[in-house]
């Protein structure tokens, strides 16, 4: 008798690229040196927005006896947040349709459990967050990978429509996309709806979209965030507040359901049965107490798009193929050498770290972070220019 569960063994085994780096890299053994340019995760790096901390010291003072008691989406924190966003993005959420949920990690899961079955197909894009596929596993279902091209990354709804099956489920959407940054435009969503509304009536059961929207309001240049929810009903949408925030520490997120969707009542009660049983997968009391002042607190996204226009022309300028994201915390480049993995040794040597591509399903590139310090960005260029011409020595050699 195996000492673990088949679906766990499986589970770690897709997620061993991503679980190795983290347990046994140089950069595992070296976190916390303050000599580190660390552009590794989507860590904060930098002091709490005071907005949050303020927001939890006004609230946490209890108001009744059962402030601080079980809670599971409370009606007056479903209203504020529904009305958020369904001004954001301009879908009119009814509160009942809100879900909360101890942030987008566990919404995707809930997700899944509650529309998935085991045997199912889940399709997911490529290069994708390192948790999907591990998630999809978990709940017994295949997997279903489709590739999109560098190094614009963009969606490819011909690729996702000849990769749908008499199997498929549910798809993953992630816009603004992590790790590419890119944005799905109106017009592709609209394609992509019509792709799964025909799927579905062929199939003769649902095809249901889950559309993680982590990064949907960390965008650059002034551009707009489309929902996938305006176009197809049967979405299900997963947001979060530790981005818009910076605190992935303290979680509080949601699952909301587009008031088009044709099973929104059974789909609901699938939703909080397996919140329960996934561990009481609610956000805690005071965060959702909190919720008015939480959606107010935004990072300072001018800042960031100065760190990504910093750190995308520099590394532009000494040599590299860099992707500009449109959105979300981070940057996709070219590493000068096949191995990704070797090249990253060689920044690591530097004090250099990054995530490399092989977690993210895309070898031969890396990842960077944006919530590193401006400090940290600006140290790491020189370091940056003597590892690629390593790099460069070594492949002549």
């Amino acid at each position: 008798m195996s000492a673990i569960s088949k679906e766990l063994a499986e589970t770690l085994q897709a997620e061993m690229p991503f679980f190795d780096f983290f347990r046994n890299s140089e950069w595992s053994r070296r976190q916390g040196d303050p000599g580190n340019c660390d552009f590794v995760t989507g860590e904060p790096q930098e002091m709490a927005l005071p907005g949050f901390v303020d927001a939890l010291a006004r609230w946490v003072k209890p108001g009744d006896p059962h402030w601080f008691g079980y809670k599971t989406s409370d009606p007056d924190a479903r209203a504020v947040a529904a009305e958020a966003l369904s001004r954001r993005v301009e879908v009119d959420f009814p509160p009942d349709h809100l879900f909360f949920t101890n942030g987008a990690i566990a919404g995707l899961v809930v997700a899944l459990r509650a529309v998935v079955d085991p045997g199912d197909e889940v399709i997911y894009l490529s290069p994708p967050w390192f948790g999907y596929e591990p998630m999809i596993r978990e709940r017994r279902a295949d997997a279903v990978r489709v590739n999109l091209q560098p190094p614009v990354f963009d969606l490819d709804v011909p690729a996702i429509e000849a990769a749908i099956s008499a199997r498929t489920r549910a798809i993953i959407v992630n816009s603004p996309n992590n790790p590419a940054g890119r944005i799905y435009q109106p017009a592709q969503l609209q394609e992509l709806a019509g792709v799964l509304e025909r799927a579905s009536a062929r199939n003769g059961r649902p095809v249901y979209l889950i559309s993680d929207e982590a990064y949907s309001r960390v965008l650059f240049d002034g551009r707009q965030f489309t929902s996938p929810a305006a176009f197809y009903p049967r979405t299900l949408l997963v947001y979060t507040y530790a981005k818009t925030m910076l605190t992935p520490g303290q979680r509080i997120g949601y699952i909301a359901l587009p008031p088009g969707m044709p099973d929104a009542r059974l789909v609901g009660e699938a939703i909080f049965m397996s919140q329960i049983a996934t561990g009481w997968s609610f956000p805690n009391a005071l965060l959702q107490h909190a919720i008015a002042d939480l959606e107010e607190v935004l990072i300072d996204l001018h800042a960031l798009q100065n760190k990504r226009d910093v750190m995308t022309q520099g590394l532009a300028d000494l040599g590299y193929q860099v992707t500009v994201p449109e959105g979300t915390f981070y940057v996709i480049v070219r590493s000068p050498l096949a191995d990704d993995m070797k090249f990253i040794d060689i920044l690591a040597a530097r004090n250099i770290f990054v995530l490399p591509g092989a977690t993210t399903e895309l070898p031969g590139f890396f990842r960077i972070s944006l919530t590193a310090t401006m400090d940290m960005i600006e140290r790491s260029m020189e370091g940056f220019k003597s590892a690629l011409d390593e790099a460069r020595a070594t492949s002549r050699g």
